[in-house]
């Protein structure tokens, strides 16, 4: 142990010098020493420091000419250091208080990409994406010739797929589940909110799918309005996708109605048979 006490206390003693320098800094009550500082760890990309350091600075400075570098970059500070929330905040205020600033575009743009990096897993809740597409969309409005705009684009197409895929496997669930009626409703908004999605084909056999396993599953009362909405399904599923992968399976399921509604209609004329 003697043997490696040295290295420790050379690290343990270095440790403590940088400390000491940052806290001398932090306690100073000097603005020019605090700004100039936090500028150096800025650039250094030591962001924590950076933004202590630049949140005492900023009362110093606040209405001088240094305030508006000293606040892009306390905001750029939270964006490096993945705090998304406080990031987008901050970009927005600086957009706000520096109107005629040259860096109010890049600011307002930060302030939705920052709310784009909220944007979660798909399996997750999507309230940030939703803010995030909004808040793009309101930037390309705002600046429709700028060099952003395509980015801008493909953020919001990449929500939106993102979205997408949520709203699909969400039907795909309720009908494994065997909620059928679920899977219908939840398969046909999503139709209804993506309709240029390339899992039409899928999502429209999956509603056909859960009509027939509805149906098949309802009580006797209802089966024969249930098939008969099956097989309306199956004729426009099969109209619109003559030569689907879904095709063999989906003329099965036709036969398999027709043969149950001549079922219930036996069943009727029995009934009725038996009645007279």
């Amino acid at each position: 142990m003697k043997k490696y006490f040295p290295i420790f206390l050379t690290i343990a003693i270095l440790f403590s010098s940088c400390k000491t320098e940052f806290e001398k800094v932090r306690t100073s009550n000097d603005p020019e020493m605090t700004y100039k500082a936090a500028n150096q760890y800025f650039e250094s990309e030591n962001y924590l420091n950076a933004q202590v350091l630049y949140e005492i600075a900023i009362p110093y400075y606040r209405g001088k000419e240094e305030a508006e570098d000293l606040y892009y970059k306390f905001a750029y500070t939270h964006y490096h250091l993945k705090d998304y929330i406080l990031a987008s905040h901050y970009f927005k205020n600086f957009a706000k208080s520096f109107y005629a600033s040259p860096n109010k575009e890049e600011a307002e743009f930060m302030e939705a990409y920052s709310k784009y990096k909220l944007s979660p897993n798909h399996k997750l809740d999507q309230s940030y994406s939703g803010d995030a597409i909004d808040a793009l969309q309101n930037f390309i409005n705002r600046y429709p010739e700028s060099e952003k705009v395509a980015e801008c684009n493909e953020l919001i197409d990449g929500i939106r797929e993102k979205l997408e895929l949520k709203a699909f496997e969400e039907a795909k669930l309720y009908y494994d589940l065997k909620n059928y009626n679920s899977a219908i409703s939840s398969a046909e908004n999503m139709l209804i909110d993506f309709p240029d999605t390339k899992r039409g084909e899928e999502v429209r056999f999956l509603i056909l799918q859960a009509s027939y396993n509805w149906a098949k599953n309802s009580v006797f009362e209802k089966k024969e309005e249930r098939f008969k909405d099956a097989i309306e399904k199956q004729a426009a599923f099969v109209k619109k996708y003559r030569a689907s992968d879904y095709k063999e399976e989906a003329v099965k399921i036709l036969e398999d109605s027709e043969k149950e509604l001549k079922f219930i209609e036996n069943v009727r004329l029995k009934n009725a048979g038996t009645e007279y």
